[in-house]
C-alpha cells in the first residue's frame, strides 16, 4: 500500500497537470470533456457516469459515459437540491433511472449555488491499479470543479465578446442616428420649433427633419423605422438622404412619397417598413400641403380647437407600389401650433397598463398652448414622466412642435 502511495500522488497531480494545461491553451469545451472522460473511463475505471451543469437557466447533461438509460428523466434540481457532500445515493427514496444505475452524487458548488452535479455508478473496486474507490471520490470532485469552472469561464469570455460587438454596434447606430438630425431648427420671425427625442435603447428608430426649400417654402417630417439597433439606422439613413436629394428635384407631395416608397422597399426588401409624416409649408399664403404616411396623427392647435391630420397612405415600404396617396391641404391660422410625435409618447404606459393616449397630449396642448414649443415639450414630456411612474418606457419617443408664425 505505501508503494502505491506515491504512484496514486504522481498520477492525480499528472491528470491535473493535464487538464490546467488544456485550459490554458484554450481548448474547447469538446476538448475539455474528452479529457475528463479519458482520465474517469481508462484511469479511474469508472464504468457509468453522468456530468450535469447548469448554465444559468436549466440543467444540462454534459457528458453521459456508460449509461444506457434516458438520462433526461432525472429531474436534477428535485433529486439533488440540498446536498452539498459527496453522497450515496438513496435506493429506499429513489425510484427508476437513479438507483438503477448510480451509487454515488458528487455535487460542485460555487459559494452557495451548485454547479454541477457528477453521478457515478460501477465503481471497480477489485480492478488493480488506480480505481474510482471511495477514498478518491474527492479527487474526482476537484478534477470536476477545474473543468466546470473552465467552461463556465468560456461561456463568460464568448459573452463578454458578444456584450464588446454588441457595445460597438449600438454606438455606431448611434453616430449614424445622431448625424440624421438637424444640427439648427428655426426660430424666427416666420417659425419657432422645438424637438425631443428620449431614445428607449441607446438607439432608436425614430426621426425627424427641417429642409428649407426656398425662400418662401420650408418641409419638416417625423418619421419611424420598424426595428432598432444598426440595420434600423441604416435604413433612416439611406431614407434621409433620398428625402433631401428627392425633396429638390419633385416639387409634388405624393410623387415625392411614391419615389420613397419605391426606396424603402428596394432597401429594406420587405423586411422593414417606416412611418412617415411630411409636409411642406408656404410662409407667405399660410398654407401647410402634408401626407401622412400610416404615421402617428399630428395635431394642429389654434383657437378654433384640435385639429387631426390624417390624410395619406399605408406606411413606406409596406408595399412595392403605392395605388392611392392623398394629400392634405390646410390653411394655417396665425400663431397655430402644430405637434408631430411618434408612437412612443402615445404608448408609453403605466402600472395599469393604461397608455398615456392621445387624448392626454391633445388636452395638455390645447391647456397651454401659449407656451412657446420648448415649454410646451417640456411639459408634455414632464407629464409622460409622471404617467410612468416606474415603468420604463417600451418605445423611443420623438416630439416635434412647431409654432407658425
Amino acid at each position: 500500500m505505501r508503494a502505491r502511495q506515491p504512484r496514486i500522488k504522481e498520477f492525480k497531480l499528472n491528470a491535473l497537470l493535464e487538464v490546467t494545461k488544456a485550459i490554458n491553451n484554450n481548448f474547447s469545451t469538446k476538448e475539455l470533456l474528452t479529457i475528463f472522460e479519458n482520465i474517469i473511463r481508462e484511469k479511474l475505471g469508472i464504468g457509468k457516469l453522468v456530468l450535469f451543469s447548469h448554465d444559468g437557466k436549466i440543467w444540462n447533461c454534459l457528458l453521459s459515459i456508460g449509461v444506457d438509460v434516458e438520462v433526461s428523466q432525472i429531474n436534477v434540481e428535485k433529486e439533488f437540491k440540498g446536498i452539498k457532500e459527496i453522497s450515496t445515493i438513496d435506493i429506499d427514496s429513489t425510484k427508476g433511472v437513479l438507483h438503477k444505475s448510480f451509487e454515488i452524487v458528487i455535487p460542485v458548488y460555487h459559494k452557495d449555488q451548485p454547479l454541477a452535479y457528477v453521478l457515478i455508478g460501477d465503481i471497480n473496486e477489485e480492478e488493480g491499479g488506480m480505481s474510482a474507490s471511495i477514498k478518491h471520490l474527492p479527487f474526482v470532485q476537484t478534477l470536476t470543479n477545474l473543468i466546470i469552472v473552465a467552461i463556465e469561464n468560456k461561456k463568460l469570455a464568448k459573452e463578454n465578446l458578444r456584450r464588446a460587438a454588441m457595445h460597438r454596434e449600438l454606438e455606431l447606430a448611434w453616430e449614424v442616428q445622431r448625424m440624421l438630425f438637424p444640427e439648427k431648427l428655426p426660430s424666427n420671425e416666420n417659425m419657432v420649433m422645438d424637438a425631443v427625442y428620449l431614445p428607449h435603447q441607446q438607439v432608436g428608430g425614430d426621426y425627424y427633419d427641417f429642409i428649407q426649400i426656398n425662400e418662401n417654402e420650408v418641409a419638416f417630417c417625423v418619421a419611424d423605422v420598424s426595428g432598432k439597433g444598426v440595420p434600423a439606422a441604416l435604413l433612416m439613413s439611406n431614407f434621409q438622404a433620398n428625402l433631401r436629394i428627392l425633396l429638390h428635384h419633385i416639387p409634388s407631395l405624393p410623387e415625392l412619397v411614391r419615389e420613397l416608397n419605391t426606396k424603402v422597399s428596394v432597401s429594406a426588401k420587405g423586411e422593414k417598413f417606416i412611418t412617415l409624416f411630411i409636409a411642406k409649408y408656404n410662409m407667405v399664403t399660410r398654407v401647410l400641403h402634408y401626407i401622412n404616411a400610416g404615421h402617428n396623427p399630428p395635431l394642429v392647435i389654434d383657437d378654433d380647437g384640435a385639429n387631426l391630420l390624417t390624410v395619406g397612405c399605408t406606411g413606406l415600404g409596406m408595399f412595392d407600389e403605392l395605388m392611392k396617396v392623398r394629400e392634405g391641404i390646410v390653411n394655417v391660422a396665425h400663431g397655430a401650433l402644430l405637434m408631430c410625435y411618434t408612437d412612443g409618447l402615445v404608448e408609453t404606459t403605466n402600472e395599469k397598463e393604461e397608455d398615456f393616449g392621445l387624448k392626454r397630449v391633445q388636452q395638455i396642448a390645447l391647456d397651454n398652448r401659449k407656451l412657446s414649443p420648448q415649454e410646451l415639450n417640456a411639459l408634455i414630456i414632464e407629464k409622460v414622466n409622471i404617467h410612468k411612474g416606474d415603468m420604463a418606457f417600451i418605445d423611443d419617443i420623438a416630439l416635434v412642435t412647431c409654432r407658425l408664425l
